[in-house]
């Protein structure tokens, strides 16, 4: 097969899940009412949580950095693929291609420790609450999502780069909704199993140590919910950390299903439902989950309509 020169004006062809399906103009509006759900719930969050002084507390930071990260996660992806099927134009330049990557990779890697730290404040929270303040300082959370964004920025930079370096054949169609390692290793022209295997086991490594430090978090807030004299207390550590948990699971399988299992086990299809799921649905449902069943947030926003309401409508 013959090589294409791989440069700035060259590009790739995206085939997402939008050209694999029988009925393209359905999930076309299904996923823009995903990704319009995923704008207005991702952006009240953030803004209920700046505005709301009630808010500004460690849990509540780091939640607002959770939605920050899926507005723009889910914003990298979605528009390129609804204006590309609505156009019928599907190319992405080798330039914007690299881009994507390094952006996704930046923002699914800064959110996976995001969670990590996020459990170890609900420890923190739950099992060591006279210290909370001391162990979980403005300064200590500052300094958990910079770690976040810095590392994860890192990490992409690299993978980025040595991805990206290879030479790439004349079958320019990557089969998935976006610029991904794993599909775009498919179109190389040069042997990749090395680092097909480096990818591997460095997404063991990035993304086990924060899974197993979350579930050693919730077993160790487990004991201490179990011996809670109060039963409201108890109650309302279960609503948060079962949010908590519901998140990390929806986040963890789609990573693990992707930079995980062997390339073997991976299909087409299967990689862009996977994609969907977690550029899409994840950051529509995440501030769901999180303010529906939280009383904080939801006061706090009743409280910012009301101040809004007295602005805009004075004799309402």
């Amino acid at each position: 097969m013959e090589h294409w020169n791989s440069t700035l004006g060259s590009g790739f062809i995206l085939m997402g899940i939008l050209k694999d399906t029988e009925s393209p103009e359905l999930l076309c509006a299904i996923i823009t009412i995903l990704y319009m759900l995923a704008l207005t719930s991702n952006g009240l969050l953030l803004l209920v949580i700046t505005m709301d002084t009630r808010l500004h507390v460690p849990m509540y930071l780091l939640l607002g950095q959770l939605s920050l990260m899926d507005l723009l996660f889910t914003s990298v992806v979605t528009p390129k693929a609804l204006v590309d099927f609505l156009r019928s134009e599907n190319t992405i330049s080798f330039g914007g291609c690299a881009l994507q990557m390094f952006l996704a990779l930046t923002l699914g890697g800064a959110e996976d420790l995001l969670l990590a730290f996020m459990a170890y404040d609900r420890y923190v929270a739950i099992c060591h609450p006279l210290n909370y303040m001391v162990l979980m300082s403005t300064r200590v959370c500052w300094l958990m999502v910079a770690t976040s964004w810095v590392l994860a920025s890192l990490s992409a930079f690299v993978y980025t780069m040595y991805t990206m370096h290879y030479p790439f054949c004349k079958a320019r169609m990557i089969r998935h909704l976006l610029c991904e390692i794993p599909p775009l290793l498919k179109l190389a022209c040069a042997d990749t199993s090395r680092y097909e295997l480096m990818v591997y086991v460095m997404g063991v490594t990035f993304l086990m140590p924060p899974l197993v430090a979350i579930l050693v978090s919730y077993t160790l807030i487990l004991f201490t919910v179990l011996h809670m004299p109060s039963n409201e207390g108890r109650q309302k550590a279960l609503v948060t950390c079962s949010s908590h948990l519901t998140v990390v699971g929806m986040f963890y399988g789609a990573a693990t299903f992707m930079y995980v299992l062997p390339s073997s086990l991976h299909s087409p299809k299967q990689d862009n439902i996977i994609s969907v799921f977690y550029t899409i649905v994840t950051p529509a449902l995440n501030p769901l989950i999180y303010s529906l069943r939280n009383k904080e947030v939801m006061g706090a926003l009743r409280r910012v309509m009301g101040k809004y309401m007295l602005r805009t409508h004075p004799t309402f």
